[in-house]
């Protein structure tokens, strides 16, 4: 048996997109910037694409932009508000446990292009704490990025709530919000929140690796950070990718079908897996677990067994989980959120994050949670004390 429980590194396609991403490659592989028919094929898709993101954020089809990743995205968000509102001032907000895409952006804005960054601290259980919002908000701040659900323990933030804090204190500072792992999970609207512009990302909602989606408002002021034939109105240069359009834009709208039902069983899953850990003695679940966590990601700290160890026996029995966020390298480290949200020592190099998706099923968790049983108790076994 195969269990594939690291769908917060990345999903597996659909079928569907698989298709689709096929089509285009092979029979309507034109370029969307010529002027024959083969262009105006794929010009279809890009247009189709940015329709559908349209309407699930109801937002404008204008305010969409494709990119190469979520890196890219939240790079194009970060880099390209700061240059672009820099007279404004230099200062930039954003928390401890974000994702590398934005945390080294940051620090290449503030170690070489002069910005100021304050690091905002969150609670044990990974959510920003509002108030600190509140202080380092001042007359030279022009971003401020906050993602939406953590990659690694789970964490919702309470984003409506910062962006109210944000907006009422200047209404021109740009709210930005990394939502790879919110997307595809909760129903997201930029506007009604207050978000000025937010990343996506393919492969974490069952489509192609090498796209990405980024809102911007239309009063949003931005600065490409790529330059060449001034595809996308200008904001994003070089040839779309016409399959990876087509690809995330059929995994969106497949993700969006039936979702309520969709988040319902994983949530189930959450609870009877959560139950389950509950029952080895030495471990602990980072974050929130209930109703306000995200539905497919737990984080497990197993004291005494490092997290590297545990993951490879999971992987001899054919489970494949992560000790991390696997989006910062494949070198292992200790966890910036697990610090951030003051985890035990114990478990700072002893943590796996398993992570569902809606083809995950309760045979797959129950073996799963078996392994676990075995395992464990062993490892602890022959741990030098």
């Amino acid at each position: 048996m195969e269990i594939y429980l690291d769908n917060s590194a990345t999903t597996k396609a659909y079928e569907s997109v698989r298709d689709i991403v096929g089509k285009v490659m092979c029979e309507d592989y034109g370029n969307p910037s010529s002027m024959h028919r083969k262009g105006v094929e794929a010009e279809r898709y890009v247009k189709d694409a940015q329709e559908t993101f349209a309407k699930l954020l109801k937002v404008q089809e204008k305010e969409i932009y494709f990119t190469s990743c979520g890196t890219e995205s939240d790079n194009l968000a970060l880099i390209g508000g700061a240059w672009a509102n820099c007279r404004a001032g230099k200062h930039l907000i954003t928390t401890v446990i974000e994702h590398p895409a934005i945390l080294n952006a940051m620090r290449y804005l503030e170690e070489e292009e002069g910005f100021r960054v304050t690091y905002l601290p969150v609670d044990e259980y990974g959510r920003v704490r509002l108030s600190a919002l509140k202080q380092a908000l001042c007359k030279e701040t022009i971003l401020v990025s906050i993602m939406y659900v953590n990659n690694e323990v789970g964490s919702v933030q309470p984003i409506m709530e910062a962006a109210s804090i944000v907006k009422a204190y200047n209404r021109n500072i740009l709210f930005h919000v990394d939502a790879v792992q919110g997307f595809g999970k909760y129903r997201i609207y930029p506007k009604k929140t207050g978000i000025d512009m937010l990343s996506l990302s393919g492969h974490k909602i069952h489509g192609p690796k090498g796209v990405g989606v980024l809102y911007i408002s239309e009063k949003a002021k931005v600065k490409p950070i790529i330059f060449g034939g001034g595809q996308q109105k200008n904001m994003r240069s070089g040839t779309e990718n016409v399959p990876g359009i087509a690809g995330i834009a059929q995994a969106a709208r497949e993700i969006y079908t039936g979702l309520d039902e969709k988040v319902a069983r994983m949530r189930a899953l959450k609870r009877r897996f959560i139950e389950g850990v509950g029952e080895i003695e030495d471990t602990t679940i980072h974050g929130l677990y209930d109703e306000t966590s995200a539905p497919h990601i737990i984080s497990v700290g197993f004291a005494g067994i490092r997290s590297e160890v545990l993951l490879h026996a999971l992987e001899e029995k054919g489970i494949y989980v992560s000790s991390g966020s696997a989006c910062s390298s494949n070198h292992p480290s200790v966890s910036g959120v697990l610090k951030g949200i003051g985890a035990k020592k114990e478990y700072l190099d002893a943590t796996l994050r398993f992570s569902m998706s809606e083809f995950t099923t309760q045979e797959e968790i129950d073996y799963t949670l078996e392994s676990l049983y075995n395992c464990v108790p062993m490892l602890r076994k022959y741990t030098r004390h």
